[in-house]
């Protein structure tokens, strides 16, 4: 029995589409977990979004700002600038990100890859995340990401996120 993963092209043709710009435009809130490599949840926490597209001469752009509060107090701040390629793929750069953030979409899914800078208990490590976001409607999206070092998922997020009117 061999293992593999999930593709994006499992997803093509699924309903309804995902459209980063059209999901991702205003404010937005988000309520999730990390749970360790044994399923434990370690950490809870809440999001709020600001997010604004425009046409730009590299392609349509998004900025996302992201402000994170934990259930131990910590906050953070992310801000994702992302730049729609066509033909359902993304580009995304933030603050954290090592490099650039690449992302493809098929139907109702979309595949972020990228490497990141974590920080943990005083501490900072490079992990790579697939994360992938599924639209269950035109105002929510399940967030899963696994966090991968040295090849094995060492933690995984899970988020919902809402559009809010």
């Amino acid at each position: 029995m061999s293992c593999s993963s999930a593709s994006i092209d499992d997803y093509a043709g699924t309903n309804p589409k995902l459209d980063l710009a059209e999901f991702f435009n205003g404010k937005l809130t988000a309520a999730g977990v990390v749970q360790d490599f044994s399923g434990k949840v370690t950490r809870k926490f809440t999001v709020t979004m600001q997010a604004d597209w425009n046409d730009t001469p590299q392609g349509k752009q998004g900025v996302i700002n992201e402000w994170f509060v934990y259930d131990d107090g910590e906050k953070q701040t992310r801000v994702w600038t992302i730049t729609d390629k066509g033909n359902g793929k993304y580009q995304g750069t933030a603050n954290d990100i090592l490099g650039i953030a690449h992302g493809e979409a098929q139907g109702s899914a979309l595949r972020w890859r990228y490497d990141m800078i974590l920080p943990v208990d005083g501490s900072e490590y490079q992990v790579h995340f697939d994360d992938w976001m599924f639209l269950v409607d035109q105002n929510t999206i399940i967030n899963k990401s696994d966090i991968i070092k040295f090849g094995l998922t060492v933690a995984q997020v899970t988020l919902v996120i809402s559009k809010q009117s």
